[in-house]
């Protein structure tokens, strides 16, 4: 069973590398983008076990060290 983990910055949090992505946008010609924000995305592969516990033991995983919950917000997806 495959897992797929999100993390995000929590709104309000400065966020210095989408700061950086949406100058380096503008610069080259890309007007419009009015915010990034800059996560990342965790896929794990939970070999045996089913949707509903996949997606348990991922959250655990997410709670005690994918995510770093005073400044990040998480989510988790069942993906096959």
């Amino acid at each position: 069973m495959k897992v797929r983990v999100t993390v995000m910055l929590k709104d309000g949090v400065l966020d210095p590398q989408g700061k950086a992505i949406s100058h380096a946008l503008q610069t080259l010609g890309f007007d419009g983008v009015q915010d990034v924000r800059v996560g990342k995305v965790i896929e794990l592969d939970l070999p045996g076990a089913k949707a509903e516990e996949a997606q348990k033991k991922a959250d655990a995983m997410a709670r005690d060290l994918l995510a770093n919950l005073v400044i990040e917000d998480y989510s988790v997806e069942v993906v096959e």
